[in-house]
This record gives C-alpha cells, structure tokens and sequence, in this order.
C-alpha cells in the first residue's frame, strides 16, 4: 500500500483556493515506519525521527500562532478501513491558513525539519477544518 506523506498537487491548490485569513484547524492522522528512512543512512524508529520533526519544526510551529489543541492515542478503528490505524492523531490551531503556509514555506522548516518527517511517516492524513462552537449535540 502507497502512503500519504506529501499533499498532491491539485489537493494544495484546494487548500490555497480557500480563505487564508480565518483559523484553520488542522487534523493529524500518522502512521509512522518502524525503522525511519533517511536520504542519508542514519538509523531512528519511525518515532524517534518524528519526535526531532517536532523539535525543529516547534519554534516555528509556535512563532506563526500555532499551538496544539487536542491530542490522543489512536486504539482502535470503529468504522473504517482496519488497515488504516493510527499512531497519533492531533489537531494543530492555526490562527489563519496563511500562518499555516507560512510555516510550510519557511526555509528552515523545509530543511531542518521536513526530512525527519518524511523519514518518519509511513501514511498520513491532513484535514483542513474551520473551527466551530461545541456543544451537546451531534450535527
């Protein structure tokens, strides 16, 4: 099975198609690679790359507005494909979609940071939401 690690070409342009001045809150779904694949050679776990992905793309993660506002611990997939299980799931806030693209055409992002991603993602899902009131009631 191919994964998802990259956005295609026609799902980015979407994404920049929609306003870029309101929040976005973006939803993680990651499967990581037992053994992480560096260009390089070096040897990680899928996790261990991913979590120097978090440590070098966090200052800038956070000098944009972003902040992480729910994260859990995928079990168990209730309805849905059963190859499709998670290693983490998180929402990232971004207080606009342009914070957003900034953070993913800065320069020391793209080179400190996006190679341990991509050595350590196996399959990825990246959903785009506006946030919406809470509440007590499905719909």
């Amino acid at each position: 099975m191919a994964g998802h690690v990259d956005p295609t070409r026609d799902s980015f342009d979407a994404f920049k198609a929609l306003p870029r001045d309101e929040p976005v809150e973006m939803l993680n779904l990651l499967r990581l690679r037992d053994r992480a694949t560096y260009a390089d050679g070096r040897t990680a776990s899928g996790f261990e790359a991913y979590r120097t992905y978090g440590e070098t793309s966090g200052p800038i993660f956070k000098r944009v507005g972003g902040k992480i506002i729910w994260r859990g611990q995928p079990r168990s997939v209730l309805i849905g494909p059963g190859d499709e299980a998670w290693d983490l799931a998180f929402i990232a806030a971004y207080p606009s979609a342009a914070a957003f693209l900034e953070m993913i055409t800065d320069e020391v992002y793209q080179r400190e940071a996006v190679p341990h991603r991509v050595a350590a993602v196996l399959d990825s899902r990246l959903i785009r939401n506006t946030p919406q009131e809470g509440g007590d009631v499905f719909g």
